[in-house]
């Protein structure tokens, strides 16, 4: 990478630090004030808000590790980077979520059957607001983080405090209906449906780590936009055999370019740092290998974009 690259990964490395560290002191406060509302409401949905947040605070603690590892530079052991420790952290992330939705399926289900009133609401609704509001203060700085760095972890963070508001939104209506109005079911009720959100968030989760553990293509769109940068060199005659790939925030791309037959070795070396730098331009954390072909030498694989 060149220096300038080199201080905008450095500048993206330190936002991500701090959001990770944003979610684990939001997780935490909320972890605690959660635990007071339980105890002194006995309302299952706020269990259910608790048990989520619980998890944010491991998942996040998790996170913190996994950027951390993620950012270090390659090593002789580690030619690649560490970004893969981002998508293993993800698939924790969707394991524990899953579980704990499950955890929360078997108490609503046993307060079905034996409804329990809801006791001192008015501090469960408290807590639950100011949760609400923490949460929805959290999302509005990852998003700006992820479109900054493309973090995974981050990512995964977001989508799971996304689910986190509209949760909360469901337990202070739960926490109403059951406290203000006495319909004890609107607890377990409500309690379900987070852990259907949960169970949502898990899948959304895992299915982004398992790609990214596979090797998965990078979308349709960025591959287009890979060939449209290499065919726009006037030397680059044609573009095959693409392929890519991603790691946490890091993406790897390959292909091979057909150039004139008679251009120097020289040239064609300038001519491949030349689009090596337009595509680093485009995709700040992409690491580019380049092999060049004189035109017709080797028939073009039909990889190149599908």
């Amino acid at each position: 990478m060149t220096s300038g690259q080199d201080a905008r990964f450095e500048d993206n490395a330190r936002i991500m630090r701090r959001a990770a560290l944003a979610s684990l002191g939001v997780s935490a406060l909320l972890v605690i004030l959660k635990t007071f509302a339980v105890f002194a409401s006995g309302s299952v949905a706020v269990l259910a808000s608790f048990a989520d947040s619980a998890l944010d605070l491991f998942t996040s603690t998790l996170n913190l590790f996994a950027i951390r590892s993620a950012l270090t530079p390659a090593d002789a052991e580690h030619r690649f980077g560490h970004g893969k420790a981002e998508p293993l952290a993800g698939l924790a992330q969707g394991a524990f979520i899953a579980g704990s939705a499950t955890f929360l399926l078997f108490q609503a289900a046993d307060r079905l059957i034996a409804p329990q009133p809801v006791e001192r609401g008015f501090m469960a609704l408290a807590v639950m607001i100011f949760s609400t509001v923490c949460a929805v203060a959290l999302v509005m700085y990852q998003r700006y983080v992820v479109a900054r760095t493309g973090s995974l972890a981050i990512g995964a963070d977001k989508i799971h405090y996304l689910g986190d508001i509209a949760t909360n939104a469901g337990v202070i209506v739960a926490i109403g209906l059951a406290w203000g109005l006495g319909w004890q079911v609107a607890d377990p009720i409500i309690a379900i449906f987070v852990a259907a959100v949960l169970i949502a968030s898990a899948w959304g989760v895992f299915r982004q780590s398992y790609d990214q553990l596979m090797d998965r293509e990078l979308p349709d769109s960025d591959r287009e936009k890979i060939v449209a940068i290499i065919r726009a060199h006037d030397e680059v005659r044609n573009v095959h055999d693409l392929r890519t790939r991603a790691a946490g925030v890091h993406a790897f791309i390959q292909f091979h370019i057909e150039l004139d037959p008679k251009m120097s070795l020289m040239r064609a070396h300038e001519v491949s740092d030349e689009v090596e730098h337009r595509l680093c331009a485009a995709f700040p954390h992409a690491e580019v290998i380049i092999h060049q072909d004189p035109l017709g030498v080797e028939a073009p694989q039909p990889s190149m974009v599908a």
